[in-house]
């Protein structure tokens, strides 16, 4: 139960030690984006290293050659599809969720607050976090494709990214932000 032999102490060092070497030098070759988290299929794709380095390292059943293929399939199966998504917009559309406007101009917008399960807590603890002690110094707030939350804020009586309020500026690629900056200025 606590200790089985010597040898299976011995072949996790040496057999670890090989699989992190190889796994560095895989991700060095594919580059950053291997251990992204700029969407849900980069996050798999490091599950999977993650899930890979640990049955190679303690299941006696898989060999360091296997590990190491594991490895190399998923960065390789990874770069194609940065690869691809780079090179084709529809591609990209398939693999990459939009950001989602979440708050813009002193109004959440409730219906894209549930179809992403977002609270208004959730926007204030965004908010905070970035060193806003009030809402009307945000400008806007984003779900990026990540999860993670952007506060955009207001400066100086312009709004998102520019000194009228129609420009969106960094929000232009953002789901909704056309849509939120009509009505807002139909609203005024």
């Amino acid at each position: 139960m606590f200790f089985d032999s010597w040898y299976d102490l011995l072949r996790i060092m040496v057999v670890g030690a090989c699989a992190y070497l190889g796994l560095i030098l895989l991700l060095r070759a594919t580059g950053k984006r291997t251990l992204s988290k700029m969407n849900a299929f980069d996050l798999i794709v490091t599950v999977a290293l993650g899930s890979t380095l640990a049955t190679v390292l303690l299941s006696g059943d898989v060999s360091l050659s296997e590990g190491l293929l594991a490895f190399a399939l998923l960065c390789g199966l990874q770069y194609a599809v940065a690869w691809l998504s780079v090179r084709s917009e529809r591609f990209q559309g398939l693999i990459k969720a939009e950001p989602s406007l979440l708050f813009f101009r002193g109004r959440y917008l409730e219906a894209t607050l549930r179809r992403e399960r977002v609270t208004h807590e959730e926007i204030l603890a965004a908010v905070r976090a970035q060193g806003f002690a009030e809402l009307s110094a945000v400008a806007a707030v984003v779900l990026e494709t990540d999860g993670s939350f952007s506060v955009v804020g207001s400066v100086l009586g312009s709004v998102v990214g520019g000194s009228g309020g129609g420009e969106l500026g960094s929000l232009r690629t953002v789901r909704g932000a056309a849509q939120a900056a009509e009505r807002s200025e139909q609203a005024s």
